[in-house]
């Protein structure tokens, strides 16, 4: 299901089912939460307040994507999360989390 270069991509991925119990998650996002332990097959709602809970149920029931940055443990992350389909058809989350500099160029091109 997973290609081999989310493997050694520099960030962390899970995936998730529409019920949002984790399918996937590679070695960066493992080594993330290890100290919660194995959560391959556990739900991701258990580990999030009302709001993010809010915002995960509206993506999986109408898609769409929720982008933000976080600071934790000194290091600054941006975070993706975004409906994956098939035929159309919501069937889970994908989540990337990668580390961002604290301060990042931005360039626009038209």
């Amino acid at each position: 299901m997973i290609p081999d270069w989310a493997e050694e991509l520099g960030c962390a991925i899970t995936v998730c089912d529409t019920e949002g119990v984790i399918l996937y998650m590679n070695e960066k996002a493992k080594a993330t939460f290890a100290k919660h332990g194995d959560l391959i097959g556990k739900n991701l709602m258990n580990c999030h307040n009302e709001r993010s809970k809010g915002i995960i149920h509206d993506m999986l029931e109408k898609g769409g994507t929720n982008c933000y940055t976080i600071s934790k443990g000194g290091v600054r992350k941006m975070i993706y999360q975004s409906a994956w389909k098939e035929n159309g058809q919501v069937k889970g989350l994908v989540e990337i989390s990668m580390v961002i500099p604290e301060e990042m160029p931005h360039y626009d091109r038209g």
